[in-house]
């Protein structure tokens, strides 16, 4: 197994693996004249970089394997849109900064790049929100790390609204097994496997961490007179007055299953992600979730 890329996050992960470094923007020449049996492009957001290093590969490998997102989806205005769906568009194709309003129609096109550089060797992978140990985005880590802590803990929202994430381990398996087996196509990748519901994902956290922890479930309208920010502020919240609040959490997965995507269970991974917050230094500054004194006023 090689790793591509330029070398200056993290280099020492992975010290038995083969490492090459490059830029795709601009110096690729460590990947030419070598021959692999799949790529894996994990930063995928510009279609000119796709374009780029697909072109290079092509050539070289039976498969490329490109991560997307679910983003990709012109409208997530209802529950239960497949891979088929229409892609989001954009009217600058060409933009070299990535901002949350051409996000999904830059991967879109990314997708589409990759497609045309290496026609019938593309496996799309349409991730929803990526979890586990090691996520730096504080997106799913605030509420495991929060309860944990306990006492009054603010909920968003109903407590039955649905929730939808996938653990990177499982992820990263799933993915392997697709370029082991030469499978092509468009897959969208989140789970679990049955619904589940954000007061069962904040019980299970409270039983993960055995903490006295008491949920205090604040409506949408409050928390929006309130200027709480969804997702930002409150992870896994989306405002169920949003066009694509239920579809955003209700992605289907059927395809992705039938080729073995599997889960491992919740409480796994919310102990895992315990586990590893509490390595980090204690002086962390969260990227998402309520700071205390926040939260505080708002219960």
């Amino acid at each position: 197994m090689t790793l591509f890329n330029r070398g200056k996050t993290h280099p020492g992960l992975f010290p038995d693996l083969e490492k090459l470094h490059g830029d795709r923007k601009s110096d690729m020449t460590a990947l030419e004249g070598r021959k692999w049996d799949a790529v894996i492009d994990t930063s995928a957001y510009i279609p000119a970089d796709v374009t780029r290093s697909a072109t290079l590969l092509a050539p070289n490998v039976h498969q490329y394997l490109l991560i997307s997102t679910v983003s990709v989806y012109a409208k997530l205005d209802k529950p239960g849109l497949d891979e088929t769906a229409p892609l989001a568009t954009t009217t600058e194709p060409g933009a070299e900064k990535v901002t949350n309003e051409n996000y999904g129609a830059l991967k879109a096109l990314c997708e589409k790049a990759a497609e045309k550089a290496a026609p019938g060797k593309v496996t799309v992978v349409r991730p929803g929100l990526i979890v586990g140990p090691g996520d730096a985005t504080d997106r799913f880590t605030y509420w495991p790390v929060r309860v944990a802590r306990g006492g009054r803990v603010a909920a968003p929202g109903r407590p039955s609204r649905a929730v939808q994430f996938i653990d990177v381990r499982d992820l990263a398996e799933w993915i392997v097994k697709l370029a082991r087996t030469d499978t092509a196509g468009a897959f969208n990748a989140t789970g679990p496997r049955e619904p589940l519901t954000m007061e069962r994902l904040l019980h299970t956290c409270r039983e993960v961490a055995g903490s006295d922890a008491r949920f205090e479930w604040i409506d949408d309208a409050t928390l929006a007179r309130k200027g709480v920010a969804p997702w930002k502020e409150m992870p896994l919240f989306v405002p169920e007055s949003e066009p694509h609040a239920e579809a955003f959490m209700a992605v289907p997965i059927a395809r992705a299953l039938a080729t073995g995507l599997r889960f491992r269970p919740l409480a796994t991974t919310i102990a895992d992600t315990l586990a590893w917050a509490r390595t980090r230094p204690a002086d962390h500054v969260w990227k998402a979730g309520l700071d205390r004194e926040r939260e505080e006023k708002l219960v």
